[in-house]
């Protein structure tokens, strides 16, 4: 019975679709329990100066494994390993250990450099913080170091199984790091203040290691520490490694700037941008990262064997499904988000006012779902081929652009009343201090929209047009969109009449109602306009809950 449960567990699934469906229900759990985290964050302390000294002390560790990825960067091991297995599995498992060995190496040496090194560098990430709060930042984020270790280990053992596609564990992974977060808010915070939140952070990188641990022993292809480095071979990864990783650095830069900048905007400004951001990340981990992880092996596989044609045929799949489930989504977002921030987030220590800022934000990064969901499947793509320059040419440009803006754009907001007075009162919140902390969402979501509009012109230009095949898809949505938002709209108000909007009840049922009204007329448009993703997605949804077993792929595991 217990063989059988971890076999369920251990298969491997085949096909873009099952792949993806599965990913895309394993990150709606592991979203949840993100959701869970940020309510039980935002009730415990409210968007104020102690959740910004908590996000500020995650940017140096995130600096860490940035860096770190010149060594374990999934979408560079990948095809490495899958070209090593093809030869043979021992090929394999050495190279598995010299990037282990190299990895724990130069993590161990980091991480005592920049032990040191954090008092010094702290003042610049938080210049608006007083010198108590920057102190807290210091111990928090040495505490933190911990962290990019132990999911650099995970990062390794997870292209691993990604190249087997055993993508339940994979899936899984994410769940558990969560609930070690949770496990610290709820529990550790009660003994050790805000050090116990972050305990439970590194207990969550240490689970997201661990639970996927029993599936690598099991296919014989768990790494161990060697004296035989080929340095060939850690050539090679640091070469696929070096823009991926490069282009991280550049948006954690981005991310520095956009914190020191809101370090100086006023309290809670650091936690409503990461809370809204967090929202706003829901559908790319759902959609967009669960078509783009689950189409890279495939698509890696396709350019080691020069199938051209397969290749695009598999990213434009991936890009219309993306399209289809990613426009109704950046909807419902925008008309939704104080219903959904409030549901979300509105509890304990959390005010209507943080509410508010909280949900234009959301709304404002909203516009860039479609891209963020796009940009991902791109960069995979253009990784799986081993083109790993344009994408990080494209990523320093955009990011120069937002860090640029980000400074450009609040002088203009200070200095020009009208453009503060129009802006704000667009999003409602007209009335409210500190709403100049709505740039720094603004040009974000600027710079993920011009990172995927030259991602989208350079794959055309070096795999083959995309744009024509898309063009139906890009129609039949956006006009199922726009009837869902204005559906949807039109019955909040109609609800608000009908609920207590000023009770959770209340506010979830008028939110919860508009957008299944809006969905469902979206439904029959698509139905009128013979959308073929829908059927494709219809016909999928009954194959796996009417015919067989959910998503478990008929044959078992093979090594």
């Amino acid at each position: 019975m217990v063989r059988k449960f971890l076999d369920f567990f251990d298969r491997e699934l085949s096909g873009l679709h099952q792949a993806a469906f599965f990913l895309a229900l394993s990150a709606v759990g592991s979203k949840v329990l993100a959701l869970l985290r940020d309510r039980f964050l935002a009730s415990t302390f409210g968007a104020g100066k102690t959740l910004d000294v908590y996000y500020a002390s995650f940017v140096i560790p995130d600096y860490l494994y940035a860096f770190l990825l010149f060594v374990v960067s999934a979408s560079a091991l990948i095809p490495i390993f899958l070209e090593k297995t093809s030869q043979s599995s021992e090929e394999g498992r050495a190279f598995l250990n010299e990037v282990l060995t190299v990895f724990f190496i130069i993590t161990i040496v980091c991480v005592v450099i920049l032990f040191f090194l954090i008092p010094y560098l702290t003042p610049f990430i938080a210049p608006g913080f007083s010198p108590a709060e920057q102190n807290n930042v210091i111990n928090l984020s040495r505490i933190l170091l911990l962290s990019p270790l132990l999911l650099g280990l995970s990062n390794l053992i997870s292209s691993v199984i990604q190249s087997l596609r055993r993508f339940f564990i994979y899936a899984l992974a994410p769940i558990f790091y969560n609930i070690g977060i949770i496990l610290g808010v709820l529990v550790f915070y009660r003994f050790w203040g805000l050090k116990g939140v972050i305990a439970g952070v590194v207990v969550g990188a240490f689970l997201h290691f661990f639970i996927q641990v029993p599936t690598l022993l099991k296919s014989n292809f768990l790494p161990k520490f060697t004296f035989k480095i080929r340095i060939p071979e850690i050539k090679k990864i640091i070469k696929l490694s070096f823009p991926r990783s490069l282009g991280l650095t550049l948006n954690q830069l981005v991310m520095t700037v956009i914190t020191a900048i809101a370090s100086l905007l006023g309290p809670g400004s650091i936690a409503v941008f990461n809370l809204a951001v967090n929202l706003q990340n829901i559908p790319l981990t759902v959609i967009g990262m669960s078509y783009g992880v689950a189409a890279f092996p495939t698509l890696a596989q396709y350019h080691i064997r020069n199938e051209k044609e397969k290749f695009l045929e598999h990213v434009i799949i991936a890009a219309r499904h993306i399209i289809f489930w990613s426009f109704p989504v950046m909807v419902l977002f925008i008309v939704l988000r104080a219903q959904i921030v409030r549901v979300i987030l509105g509890a304990g220590k959390f005010t209507w006012a943080d509410t508010r800022l909280t949900a234009a934000s959301l709304a404002i990064l909203s516009l860039a779902i479609v891209a963020q969901g796009l940009m991902f499947l791109f960069v995979r793509a253009f990784y799986a081929a081993g083109r790993t320059k344009t994408p990080l040419l494209i990523n320093f440009i955009s990011s120069a652009f937002v860090i640029a803006g980000s400074f450009i754009f609040l002088w203009i907001f200070k200095n020009f009343e009208s453009a503060r007075f129009f802006f704000a009162n667009l999003l409602r919140v007209g009335d409210m201090a500190g709403v100049e902390m709505l740039v720094l969402p603004f040009i974000f979501s600027l710079g993920t929209i011009l990172n995927t509009f030259f991602l989208w012109i350079f794959f055309q230009k070096d795999f083959g047009k995309i744009g024509v095949i898309l063009k139906k898809t890009l129609i039949d949505i956006l006009r199922a969109s726009l009837a869902l938002g204005i559906t949807a709209y039109a019955f909040l108000a109609v609800f608000a009449r009908v609920f207590n909007t000023r009770t959770f009840a209340g506010i979830f049922f008028q939110g919860f109602f508009a957008g299944l009204l809006g969905i469902a007329v979206a439904i029959l448009v698509l139905i009128f306009l013979k959308n073929s993703e829908l059927a494709e997605n219809f016909s999928f949804l009954r194959r796996k809950f009417w015919k067989q077993t959910l998503i478990v792929a008929p044959e078992p595991e093979k090594l």
